[in-house]
């Protein structure tokens, strides 16, 4: 779904841009340029963002291994 039309991003680049580093909306922004023009699409980049670090964050604990 895009989620900037000004800029023609989708959802699935901000995804991609959390899966390739970025940890927080103002690195997405930098990267991809979401909401740095009329800035209607912020509040849901920011949403989509929130929810991809969220899943990503949640992948990793998964893998942390604990002695017992």
């Amino acid at each position: 779904m895009y989620v900037c039309l000004c800029k023609g991003i989708s959802d699935r680049h901000l995804r991609q841009s959390v899966e390739d580093g970025s940890h927080s909306w103002r690195q997405v922004q930098r990267e991809t340029g979401c909401g740095t023009q009329c800035g209607k699409c912020a509040c849901v980049g920011k949403q989509i963002v929130r929810e991809a670090i969220h899943e990503k964050l949640s992948q990793e604990v998964q893998h942390l291994a604990y002695a017992v």
